[in-house]
């Protein structure tokens, strides 16, 4: 799978955190139905706050469709979202530390 700029930028503007990926990895996973709040915590087996925010950036990014009571569903606004998602996905899984390296080189640039 290559790892080109597209990827890069696809990675870099849409997961402020791993905690993010992870979750969105998660949705994905069980795409065919939504998870409660407390299910996304226990997966995650992260905070109440991880999880929020998560699904916040995650539904601002047009990846996720946050649900009534804290639920929330992997429901990408276009196809193109979808297959960045299984790349970065399928990217993750191989090279996890370079993957985290980007998403939080983007979310600390000073950090060098």
């Amino acid at each position: 799978m290559p790892w080109d700029q597209e990827v890069g930028n696809f990675i870099r503007s849409t997961f402020r955190s791993v905690w993010a990926l992870e979750l969105a990895i998660l949705l994905r996973d069980k795409r065919d139905r939504g998870l409660t709040h407390d299910e996304m915590v226990k997966g995650l087996r992260g905070s109440d706050l991880v999880v929020v925010q998560s699904v916040e950036s995650l539904g601002a990014a047009g990846l996720v469709l946050p649900e009534e009571g804290g639920s929330a569903r992997y429901s990408p606004a276009s196809a193109d979202l979808d297959r960045m998602m299984a790349v970065t996905e399928e990217l993750y899984a191989k090279s996890p530390d370079a993957v985290r390296r980007v998403i939080i080189a983007a979310a600390t640039p000073g950090l060098a």
